[in-house]
């Protein structure tokens, strides 16, 4: 199994009626920014250790897992919005850094959550990353009837139990799923995470550490002139890193490309790109290395 190199430590504070676990890496510090970095849709904080141990640098690292994921304790609901993840993130930095701006950064939906978060609240982010965070395809109005049917159909599906998550025997049979999923993926890393991407359940078997209600549609619609307006609020030096695969095309089948994602950021006022060779969608799991170069150049600039 994977060995970790530098060791994190937990944490669990509240915000917003949940209790929030918060994975650390490092000590703070008068001459360190706090590096904060969120992680993506059915992911957990401890995904970052493979960058964590990378850094050449001692950075002061505070990772949490999202409501529903990970060791955070699940809300009181059966779906979950957009705008809660900015408004936890919020609270998360009144505790962490209450009066200086952080390093922010986010991969996947992670990404969005920074990228919309810095253009909220530009004054609390030093510098900006975007791990592959391209946000949704355009909607159109005429979409919105369908749209709330399928929510409504999905939350019944959800309380019939039709949206649970798969359970396993075995935490190998977790890393298996990791690595049928990114084929990247070694057997030490992916053992090494399915023990903090699952738990032991009441009846003795490994389940993901994800609320099933987080499969639930958006009720909606993801509105690009929305974010772009945010977008062009972002203050921070930002950096968008892409994968050398297209994700976007093997999701979207043309519906969202990268041509157009890179369009919506030509409204971010302070932007470069970086590109991640011989890397999937996990860069941070495929490539740790590569990404944690690309991290501190920038954040050294």
């Amino acid at each position: 199994m994977y060995q970790a190199r530098k060791a994190s430590r937990s944490e669990f504070v509240p915000i917003r009626e949940l209790q929030y676990h918060v994975r650390l890496w490092g000590e703070p510090g008068p001459a360190k920014v706090p590096l904060v970095m969120v992680h993506g849709w059915m992911d957990v904080a401890a995904s970052f250790q493979f960058v964590v141990d990378a850094f050449a640098q001692d950075h002061y690292v505070i990772a949490p897992d999202w409501r529903g994921y990970g060791l955070t304790e699940v809300p009181h609901a059966d779906n979950y919005w957009f705008p809660d993840y900015l408004a936890d993130l919020d609270f998360l930095l009144d505790r962490y850094s209450p009066n200086e701006p952080v390093h922010l950064v986010g991969h996947s939906m992670g990404g969005q959550v920074a990228m919309q978060y810095a253009g909220v609240r530009p004054h609390r982010i030093r510098r900006l990353v975007n791990l592959e965070g391209f946000g949704m395809p355009a909607s159109r109005p005429s979409q919105a009837p369908g749209r709330y049917a399928t929510w409504i159909d999905e939350l019944k599906a959800y309380h019939r139990g039709e949206m649970d998550l798969k359970s396993y025997e075995a935490a190998d049979g977790v890393a298996g799923r990791l690595m049928k999923t990114n084929r990247r993926l070694s057997k030490d890393k992916a053992d090494w995470l399915a023990q903090h991407w699952s738990g032991l359940d009441e009846q003795g078997r490994w389940r993901i550490r994800g609320h099933a209600a987080h499969k639930i549609v958006n009720a909606h619609l993801y509105r690009v002139d929305e974010v772009l307006e945010i977008y062009k609020a972002i203050t921070a030096p930002t950096l968008a890193v892409e994968a050398s695969d297209d994700s976007l095309g093997g999701w979207w089948k043309g519906r969202y490309t990268l041509a157009e994602y890179h369009e919506r950021l030509k409204c971010v006022p302070d932007l470069r790109h970086a590109r991640v060779d011989d890397a999937g969608h996990m860069l941070h799991h495929d490539q740790p290395q590569q990404l944690a170069d690309l991290i501190e150049a920038f954040l050294a600039t």
